[in-house]
């Protein structure tokens, strides 16, 4: 016995875990499958008739109705990404394969649901920048914005400032209270020093127990003289209760600026961290 083909077309669409949409030319959507309520939490019955724009995040319209413009010419967009609203409110990643029928005069696409992906995506760029830990900028991200803020501050004659800063005795707190506590109290030293600093300069963890800060355009030794002041007083004030008592560790800073103590990156770092094991030093 010979397969209605045209009868079973409906049905396999329905079974597909992608979300099948036909939009007429004027973003009427005529039909989506089931599994659009899986992607964006509707019904079927609820999205057809309606403008399959409206369901678009706003701030990807544009880039949507270039595809869209493609598609309608003829050329088949198979790897689109943008975004959508969910019912509930939440964004949607959506990876699109459409093409426009003729004879039909309307736009075929089919959805799949990246946001798990880029989600991932977006984590692994952050984890190959950012401590894991601390979630501060890391060594390599450090030197990256140092070399740019010494361009910058080259071309613009602006002052620059790089701060070395690393705890007294932390492996003291490692080696008795264990490394998930120093892990905590790495953590609550990263907030202290963040709260500390502006959104033009970086804050990074190079390792272990040590920091370092990048000041722009910093416009005297006496700015310097009181960031670094507002660290050790910030730095000063006790652990939480949750440590059990656990004192928190004083720090050592080392200053360099730019450009008086030198005008590359590794002269500058060189010199901050000297001048931290100098008051390293003095503080034993």
């Amino acid at each position: 016995m010979p397969v209605d083909l045209e009868s079973l077309y409906p049905k396999l669409i329905h079974l597909m875990l992608d979300t099948v949409f036909v939009v007429d030319g004027d973003h009427q959507i005529v039909l989506v499958s089931d599994a659009c309520e899986a992607l964006l939490g509707y019904r079927a019955d609820e999205l057809t008739g309606t403008s399959i724009t409206d369901y678009m995040h706003p701030d990807d319209l544009a880039i949507t109705q270039a595809s869209i413009l493609r598609v309608m010419d003829g050329q088949p967009h198979l790897d689109f990404r943008n975004r959508y609203i969910h019912k509930d409110g939440g964004i949607v990643h959506i990876l699109w394969s459409a093409r426009w029928s003729e004879e039909d005069e309307v736009r075929i696409g089919v959805a799949r649901d990246v946001t798990a992906l880029m989600q991932a995506e977006a984590e692994l760029r952050f984890l190959a920048h950012h401590d894991p830990l601390t979630k501060l900028p890391n060594r390599s991200l450090f030197h990256d914005r140092l070399n740019s803020g010494l361009s910058a501050a080259h071309r613009h004659q602006n002052g620059l400032a790089l701060l070395f800063v690393d705890l007294n005795d932390f492996k003291c707190i490692n080696d008795i209270h264990g490394h998930a506590v120093g892990d905590g109290v790495l953590c609550t030293v990263a907030r202290r020093l963040e709260g500390c600093v502006r959104e033009t300069d970086t804050l990074a963890r190079m390792g272990g127990d040590e920091f370092t800060i990048l000041l722009t355009d910093i416009q005297s030794a006496e700015a310097v003289s009181q960031k670094v002041e507002q660290i050790r007083m910030a730095m000063v004030e006790p652990l939480g209760a949750e440590f059990g008592g656990i004192r928190m560790p004083s720090c050592s800073i080392g200053v360099a600026r730019y450009p008086a103590d030198g005008e590359d990156a590794d002269t500058l770092l060189s010199h901050a961290d000297d001048e931290m094991y100098r008051m390293k030093r003095l503080c034993r």
